[in-house]
């Protein structure tokens, strides 16, 4: 038989459906295998794990058949108890596949210290940014006599002087004493007493 008469025969055309056949089938069977490995179409929403503590999340999320890792703890913020997850990742609410890793951060237990800068004859637009790119707070300003307006004189904390160095928990609040510009100073050299009395003119002699 020629190729020709070949294919147009009934036997291709017969091994080609079978053929077609086969193939649909397994590709049905590989999509059904695919949706049950990846368990497609059952997700869970992400809880909200805000405030809990750790084995509170672990206990959590064991129930949903999801995990966690705990990727660092943050700087102390004083609106989550200490110890408990302050971010997290994916956020509440979002739809995962069963044993999705959900990324936490814990808070501190409490505030660090840093050092006071030294915020000494700096102005005050200049002195809040230092204090809080520092994790600290400008309090209380209180105005004295002198010649630099709106200068840093002195820097207080809970009503105490405080030096370049000093150190203090993060979020403080530190009063600073700023100069209000008027001062007045005056030359000695060109003061003159009020209380002294003119020298007499001498009179011609006659």
């Amino acid at each position: 038989m020629s190729l020709r008469k070949y294919l147009t025969s009934r036997v291709f055309f017969l091994q080609v459906l079978a053929a077609a056949a086969i193939i649909a089938v397994l590709g049905y069977l590989f999509m059904h295998w695919l949706t049950f490995t990846t368990d497609h179409g059952h997700e869970i929403a992400v809880p909200n794990l805000a405030k809990l503590t750790e084995e509170q999340v672990e206990e959590k999320l064991d129930e949903l058949d999801l995990d966690y890792v705990l990727l660092d703890s943050v700087d102390y913020r004083s609106e989550f108890p200490k110890y408990s997850v302050v971010e997290q990742d994916p956020l509440p609410g979002t739809m995962v596949k069963v044993g999705r890793k959900i990324y936490i951060k814990i808070n501190a237990s409490g505030f660090s210290s840093v050092k006071i800068p030294d915020l000494i004859e700096k102005t005050y637009r200049e002195a809040v940014p230092t204090l809080k790119a520092l994790g600290l707070e400008p309090g209380t300003i209180t105005y004295i006599p002198n010649l630099g307006k709106d200068m840093v004189l002195e820097m207080r904390y809970k009503g105490r002087n405080l030096k370049v160095g000093d150190r203090v928990l993060k979020a403080s609040k530190i009063d600073l004493v700023l100069g209000d510009g008027k001062a007045s100073y005056v030359d000695e050299s060109q003061a003159t007493d009020s209380t002294a009395v003119p020298a007499e003119t001498p009179q011609d002699e006659q």
